[in-house]
């Protein structure tokens, strides 16, 4: 018999270790009487955790991300009588409202992506809160100035080395470089690109476009990650020349104010600028916009593409307004299906840990315990041999 199904399906069926995972919380109910706050990507690869940790039992919360939020995922999530605050929104008034929402629901346990759930539970604590993740880098170096205010478990899913060579490295790279082509239709056989960044995520990014024929030049402000860019067969020019050079820039180093309005004199014409870090400040577009050498902007608003024309004649185009690229534009897809697989077993495997009181407040933003990683490691072995 046929039946008509969806992304979201197609996604939830895809994720073998989450399924095994489900079926294993169904039993144990790790999260029986416990509410857990998200503040992450609402796309469906994220649906299958949330599934996940709801058959462990847990009452869920739920937010997203600046500019990610997709409305057929929400859709999904509230048909199955789930609170959803999120909207799909770039306006960081509108996320911060939501997010205070999430917080105002006193959840024991909070999923975090960026920091922006633990930072506002700095500022208004209380009783009930044990503990959670943090997905991200950017997320890690941002409550690591609040490590002493909220003193308790936060384990980094990101300080993983699953996660670091599953998702970071390898699926980070492919989604950057797929998602190059879906907003551009231009080659890469021949284009010189820059990367901005030489941690896993720099690293598949900078090896995707050159196993595609570009010449790739990279960029870090560590002289040994330099160094081992130089070793691996990248191009490592100086900043200044790495910009003239590009025609394609991404950045993806966790870091604001990679490229700003300062370069413009620098950019190529015709040059592509992509973002790939966790916040939309990698890449300072409020100050292109707002700079007196730009005359006008084109506005492709199908394709999430700006470019700019400059007084000199020049031009160069941006991809997603700044924001994570491989979350952007028309049919954003995001990381590969297998790499949040894992990674998001891994959010669910640390969330069960503090949920057991496993975890005490010496576990404030530490990585995640190396006999999960085991655990989640075999289990995918498992799986796949």
């Amino acid at each position: 018999m046929e039946k008509s199904a969806t992304r979201i399906d197609w996604i939830g069926n895809s994720c073998r270790l989450l399924k095994a995972t489900a079926a294993e919380f169904e039993r144990t109910r790790p999260f029986e009487g416990l509410s857990i706050g998200t503040g992450i990507h609402l796309e469906p690869k994220t649906v299958a955790l949330l599934m996940t940790l709801r058959a462990g039992g847990a009452r869920l919360v739920c937010t997203g991300n600046l500019n990610s939020t997709q409305p057929s995922t929400v859709e999904f999530l509230r048909s199955q009588g789930i609170t959803v605050f999120a909207t799909q929104t770039t306006d960081p008034a509108a996320h911060h409202q939501s997010l205070e929402a999430v917080i105002a629901e006193k959840p024991d346990l909070l999923l975090d992506n960026g920091g922006d759930l633990f930072a506002i539970a700095a500022e208004k604590p209380y009783a009930n809160l044990r503990g959670g993740t943090e997905e991200t880098t950017s997320g890690r170096t941002r409550l690591l100035l609040l490590r002493e205010r909220l003193n308790m478990p936060i384990l980094v899913i990101n300080d993983s080395p699953i996660k670091q060579f599953a998702e970071n490295r390898h699926a980070v790279g492919q989604s950057l470089f797929e998602s190059y082509l879906r907003f551009t239709n231009r080659s890469t056989n021949g284009k010189r690109v820059t990367v901005f960044g030489y941690g896993a995520c720099g690293k598949g990014t900078a090896a995707c476009f050159r196993n595609a024929f570009s010449t790739v030049s990279v960029v870090d402000i560590d002289p040994v990650t330099t160094l081992e860019a130089h070793l691996d067969g990248f191009v490592t020019p100086l900043r200044d020349a790495a910009i003239r050079s590009a025609d394609i820039i991404v950045t993806v180093t966790g870091f604001a104010a990679i490229v700003t309005a300062a370069d413009l004199p620098l950019v190529k014409d015709g040059a592509i600028l992509m973002n790939g870090g966790h916040f939309p400040h990698e890449i300072d577009v409020e100050a292109f916009r707002r700079h007196p050498d730009v005359v006008g902007i084109d506005r492709y608003e199908a394709d999430h593409i700006e470019t700019f024309h400059l007084s000199d004649g020049r031009s160069f185009h941006l991809l997603g307004g700044g924001h994570m690229a491989n979350l952007a534009g028309p049919r954003p897809l995001g990381n590969t299906v297998e790499s949040m697989d894992l990674g998001f077993t891994l959010q669910a495997r640390c969330l069960e840990r503090i949920a057991r009181g496993e975890a005490g407040a010496q576990s404030c933003l530490v990585p995640v315990p190396s006999d999960i990683d085991a655990l989640v490691a075999n289990a995918y072995l498992d799986l796949t041999r």
